[in-house]
């Protein structure tokens, strides 16, 4: 099961360097143990010394991922952020992504930059809703999913109950690569099928390796105990029997996923997941665009924009693009086109990131993340190229459900105001629409209710801008496809507002869906779309 990964860096030409990266994202219900799998994934590379911690407003240290103020206030992430290390060999991009559902949005749009993810299960508590949403999202891009079942030091859910579950709920197999053995105040360890080895758990700290070359060794016996260790037997023997067996093929296609147990705040099974993950995971493939095929080892630099983050250096209030590298090789000065505009630009201050902490990069190849200085010319999704006109197809958006009007009390704030208005709506983390006639009226739209407290409290510390926000009645945003002007729409005025989005497009705001349909009822000729991005779809299929 061991592959020689050592040294492998320095043994590859540049066309290839990519074959060593790994790009993944971690996806999960809330309260998991996402944050405490992310530390411990860093602190068996090498990068940090000490995991952080997230529990009690008291603590004095935090995750390594959770860099704003307000995650470390609240202890939950809000925002995705970058994290590269080097690992046995290997360059490994981890998109540590917000569990919490309000902030999904930009988590689907990180997996849009992710190779695989890792599927993080409480394993008390089995699939959850957000696990489920989530790993739809991997499933629509057909990337790899490996699961890592968490908290088998607690007592959880049967093994044999959580494949099933697995099977059921999302639809997928999975193979079982790590074995437990007995769980809660019982737990032993991980037995590993594909390397035939016992690895004991002992708390908090990695656990002592004990090749096993025969399970029906009576020295395992003396360590499990009779009946744990005759139950490991019959466990084995089923899965060996009843189970799927591994197929690489099938786990690079999503159809199965590899199945790992341990305990990430106990620092159990962590590791010998993350050294089998770097043998399975895939590195970056190709990707598709207007123009065909771009693979990662073409010779010219493709990328594009996934997320855009202001002010993760608050002294110096600057905006940063994250761009995922989708060939080439990445050389700080170069000059590339931004696709949108056509305007060229020299890249000269790249930069890699571990949470907040960045330094400026020289070259970087397929499969890594790279920022760049934005001085608010890029958009979520924009193409960046070397040569050539080719674009990546559109990160989609998604319709907001909540909505508020938003304004400033104090004039002498009315700049700060604004431009914070533009620069998180751009992050994507808002979306900002003008009442129609009244242009000076902004309403915002998010996904979820915390968006909003995340954006009171950014407009805060981060522009000095106090502002009142009134909730609106509304829960659902189309955007109009029609050659009817809207005023002459029949819909019900006292439930319906009309909107612009920031290009213009005409968006209509509804408190029911009894008005949506009424609406379309009284209206034949109309559509409606539930994001900008089916609308454009939609329009560039019609050749509008």
């Amino acid at each position: 099961m061991s592959v020689e990964l050592e040294n492998k860096e320095a043994l590859l030409d540049e066309g290839s360097r990519y074959a060593n990266r790994r790009t993944f994202a971690i996806i999960s219900h809330p309260d998991a143990g996402k944050t405490t799998l992310t530390e411990k994934l860093l602190l068996f590379g090498g990068a940090i010394r000490e995991a952080g911690a997230v529990k009690g407003r008291k603590a004095r240290r935090h995750a390594t991922s959770d860099w704003m103020e307000i995650e470390k206030q609240r202890g939950i992430s809000v925002t995705s952020t970058v994290l590269q290390f080097d690992y046995m060999g290997c360059r490994l991009n981890l998109l540590d992504t917000p569990g919490h559902e309000d902030f999904s949005e930009d988590t689907y749009r990180t997996l849009a930059a992710a190779d695989s993810a890792v599927m993080l299960i409480d394993a008390a508590k089995g699939v959850e809703p957000q696990t489920i949403k989530l790993f739809e999202v991997c499933r629509m891009r057909g990337i790899p999913i490996f699961t890592f079942i968490n908290k088998l030091d607690r007592h959880g859910k049967d093994p044999f109950e959580l494949m099933e579950e697995i099977e059921r709920v999302l639809g997928i197999r999975s193979c079982p690569v790590t074995w437990p053995i007995g769980m809660g105040p019982d737990f032993q360890g991980i037995y590993h099928r594909m390397e035939g080895r016992f690895e004991r758990f002992t708390s908090r700290t990695e656990g002592t390796i004990v090749e096993v070359p025969d399970l029906d060794d009576p020295a395992l016996a003396e360590v499990l105990g009779e009946a744990l260790w005759q139950k490991l037997k019959d466990d084995i023997e089923l899965l060996d029997v009843a189970g799927d067996p591994f197929d690489a093929d099938l786990v690079r296609q999503g159809k199965l996923t590899p199945m790992y147990f341990g305990s990430a705040i106990a620092n159990f099974g962590v590791a010998s997941f993350l050294r089998s993950f770097i043998q399975f995971a895939p590195a970056p493939g190709p990707r598709e665009t207007n123009a065909g095929v771009v693979r990662p080892g073409d010779p010219v630099f493709t990328g594009f924009v996934f997320k855009i983050q202001a002010n993760m250096n608050p002294a110096h209030r600057d905006r940063v693009a994250f761009v995922r590298i989708c060939s080439g090789k990445f050389a700080r000065g170069m000059t590339v086109t931004h696709v949108q505009t056509g305007k060229r630009i020299a890249l000269t201050q790249p930069q890699q990131f571990f949470g907040q902490e960045r330094e400026t990069v020289d070259e970087a190849y397929a499969g890594d993340i790279i920022g760049i200085h934005d001085p608010g010319l890029f958009r979520i999704g924009d193409t960046l190229a070397e040569r050539g006109t080719l674009e990546f197809p559109p990160l989609p958006s998604f319709s907001p459900e909540h909505f508020a009007r938003v304004s400033v009390p104090n004039a002498m704030k009315y700049k700060q105001f604004h431009k914070g208005i533009a620069e998180l709506s751009e992050e994507g983390a808002v979306q900002v629409f003008r009442q129609a006639n009244r242009t000076e009226d902004l309403i915002l739209g998010a996904v979820g209710q915390l968006q909003f407290d995340v954006f009171v409290y950014r407009m805060k510390h981060e522009y000095g801008v106090d502002v009142e926000m009134i909730r609106l009645p509304y829960q659902f945003a189309r955007w109009l496809a029609s050659d009817e002007p809207v005023e002459n729409l029949q819909f019900d005025r006292y439930a319906t507002l009309v909107v612009r989005d920031r290009d213009g497009r005409t968006v209509l705001l509804f408190q029911t869906e009894f008005a949506i349909q009424w609406l379309l009822d009284k209206n034949p000729n109309v559509r409606l779309h539930k994001t900008s991005f089916e609308l454009d779809a939609a329009q560039g299929r019609s050749g509008e």
